[in-house]
């Protein structure tokens, strides 16, 4: 089942399975460029103490998105 990236918890891995914006392809084209490609395995490295930003692992580096930009990618566990 498919949900957004905002959604997960801290230490949980998924793949993404789709980039979308809702009528801001300047978000989507920049979440593609930072490596949300789909088929890449991200991890949940930690969040701020109010939730945002989100700290994420993927293609060997870390780094941060707000919590509105993660909900814009879908996920499935990382089985699938």
């Amino acid at each position: 089942m498919r949900r957004p990236l905002s959604t997960l918890l801290p230490g949980v891995s998924a793949v993404v399975r789709e980039v979308r914006s809702e009528g801001d392809f300047r978000l989507r084209r920049r979440l593609l460029e930072l490596g949300f490609l789909p088929g890449t395995v991200v991890t949940v490295r930690g969040r701020a103490p109010f939730g945002d930003p989100m700290l994420f692992f993927l293609r060997g580096y870390e780094l941060t998105l707000r919590a509105s930009d993660a909900k814009e990618i879908l996920v499935e566990g990382k089985e699938a």
